[in-house]
């Protein structure tokens, strides 16, 4: 492998010191993360989002890869849950801010179709591709994505189905943990994946989800670059807080601080916001 260039490396430094963002940076399109990573994701990094069942993982994964073609970044997104139909249905309920459950019954009112009918627009040159994860492991994985030209962001939701064979066993897990970085440093890519934290957290006095609560024996705990995990106190005490925070804990973060972001999370459009810059 080649050394970097410095010079292209100073170059970087000194547009992000004149208030540039920084060019080798994915922006993720919630400013309050972008900002606590230096300017978003990077080539070579692996990043984890985790929460519990029902958190909204999967959607805020799919926001990031909205957000990131939007400001100019080549994204893709892989399920390993839902076909493309649903897929679009999510996305048109996101940008569109329409209920969920009306676009699939299709008691749609003129001012949401007016909506919808805006964002289809947009969408149509900001859609990043959809695809289901293959099937294969991580290495069928390395082959799709190498075949998808100019590619900066890969999100792949979730962990468990980029196992060869959809294992929830620990030591697959963690080898595609490890398989997964070395496929982001050789192909230059970020690459973001969701996962199921393993532990029970309603039973605990802090239910807040810990590095620790990945499993794969630690692999991501180690060998993630940026770990986040997605809180919302309501799914555990529905009368206290406000309706709809959440908190996106950055608990990793391999080249910068620990924070978290305070986000809020429509639920009928199962979109989330940043609090700081809503956008």
């Amino acid at each position: 492998m080649p050394n970097p260039d410095i010079s292209e490396i100073l170059r970087r430094v000194d547009a992000a010191g004149d208030g540039g963002a920084p060019s080798a940076s994915i922006a993720t399109g919630f400013p309050s993360l972008d900002k606590t990573l230096g300017g978003g994701l990077r080539p070579g990094d692996l990043v984890f989002l985790g929460g519990d069942v029902g958190s909204g993982k999967s959607a805020l994964a799919l926001a990031i890869a909205l957000r990131a073609t939007a400001l100019g970044g080549s994204a893709i997104f892989l399920s390993g849950e839902m076909g493309a139909d649903r897929l679009l249905e999510r996305i048109l309920a996101i940008e569109g801010r329409a209920s969920i459950d009306d676009l699939r019954s299709g008691s749609i009112d003129d001012t949401a179709r007016a909506s919808l009918g805006a964002a289809a627009h947009r969408l149509r040159d900001q859609m990043p591709p959809l695809d289901r994860i293959p099937y294969g492991g991580v290495s069928e994985l390395g082959i799709m994505l190498r075949s998808t030209p100019d590619l900066e962001l890969a999100v792949v939701d979730s962990l468990q189905a980029v196992t060869k064979k959809g294992s929830l066993q620990e030591e697959e897990l963690a080898v595609a943990v490890r398989e997964l970085k070395t496929l982001a440093i050789d192909s230059s890519l970020a690459i973001l994946v969701t996962a199921h934290v393993q532990q029970l957290l309603r039973g605990r006095a802090d239910p807040r989800p810990t590095l620790d609560d990945f499993g794969a024996l630690g692999a991501v705990k180690h060998h993630a670059d940026v770990v986040l995990a997605l809180y919302r106190a309501e799914m555990y005490d529905p009368g206290w807080g406000a309706q709809g925070g959440a908190e996106l804990i950055l608990l990793k973060n391999r080249n910068g601080p620990t924070s978290y972001i305070d986000l809020f999370f429509h639920q009928r459009w199962l979109r989330f916001e940043d609090v700081m810059d809503p956008g």
